[in-house]
């Protein structure tokens, strides 16, 4: 698998605070990577370092196979857009005039893309409307766009849908995946609206207290919040027998409950129960949350 992104142990202390401690992450080409944490567990820190705005203290890591020591880390760096906590944008100008400075800043001489680049995010419309006068959706799309200016192909969004309104979320959400699916550019996006996110997300990294605690891609996530249906019998062990000839997949969690990964015929289990001398006591259907997910990985709630 081609990666964009790989720390190496990679640190960053403040004093005696340890911001990252010891970070090993990769993010695969294509991907949008959903990089999840607690407030303070490191996520805009390391971004921070990737963008080049602060310096490990300790490790390394690699952009486009490039390692961050090398000389040529700025070219990498130049494929790579970023949108870090609030885009930045100049109110009195309009959308078309934010999109010339930094194309100017840029050095890019032809300002013909500007037009294609408006219509991309949606922004094709607003004319000579300053961005003071904006929906925040649409300062996020704008800022998406800036950060596409040098026609990168990977983009770092820091909570990019915080604050937005349902339609704000949803044109946020619809342009990532046509960006992402269309033009193959890669995302990480750092968010702690986890039910948004995991509409979006191809892989994960949860980090907690500045580590990664688990990388996984969607379908193994999809599969650890799989819907079950939780029973409490009176011998599991009855119940494994009865569960094994149906040919179902469960978990024991204890000498009365488990949980089916299936949907079996509540009479049939009975009987074949009874027949056991096991009896059925409860069941009821349950799914985990992505978040419910989180929890359990680094423990204590999601604080926002």
């Amino acid at each position: 698998m081609e990666y964009v992104l790989k720390t190496n142990s990679l640190c960053k202390h403040y004093k005696n605070f340890k911001a990252l401690n010891g970070v090993n992450m990769t993010v695969p080409k294509g991907s949008i990577y959903g990089f999840v944490g607690r407030n303070g567990a490191g996520k805009t820190t390391l971004i921070r370092l990737i963008c080049g705005l602060q310096e490990p203290t300790s490790g390394d890591f690699e952009l486009y196979g490039v390692k961050n020591s090398d000389e040529n880390i700025s070219r990498s760096r130049r494929r790579m857009g970023a949108v870090v906590e609030s885009p930045s944008l100049f109110p009195e100008m309009t959308a078309g005039g934010n999109l010339r400075y930094q194309y100017r800043l840029l050095g890019i001489p032809d300002f013909g893309g500007i037009s294609d680049l408006l219509k991309l995010v949606g922004l094709d419309k607003t004319g000579t409307k300053k961005v003071k006068d904006f929906s925040l959706g649409m300062r996020q799309r704008l800022g998406i766009a800036v950060a596409l200016c040098g026609d990168q192909d990977l983009l770092i969004l820091d909570e990019p849908i915080n604050g937005l309104d349902p339609q704000g979320i949803i044109e946020v959400r619809e342009l990532i995946l046509k960006l992402n699916q269309e033009r193959k550019i890669t995302f990480i996006i750092s968010s702690h609206i986890l039910d948004e996110l995991s509409k979006l997300a191809t892989h994960y990294g949860f980090i907690d207290s500045g580590r990664i605690v688990r990388e996984m891609s969607a379908e193994e996530v999809e599969s650890a919040c799989r819907k079950s249906l939780k029973v409490s019998v009176t011998d599991t062990a009855a119940l494994a027998n009865v569960l094994d000839a149906m040919d179902m997949e469960y978990t024991i969690n204890d000498d009365t409950t488990a949980d089916i990964y299936a949907r079996p015929n509540i009479s049939e289990l009975v009987f074949a129960l009874a027949d056991k001398n096991c009896q059925l006591i409860s069941c009821s259907e349950c799914e985990e949350t992505l978040e419910g997910f989180f929890i359990s990985l680094v423990g204590g709630e999601v604080r926002e």
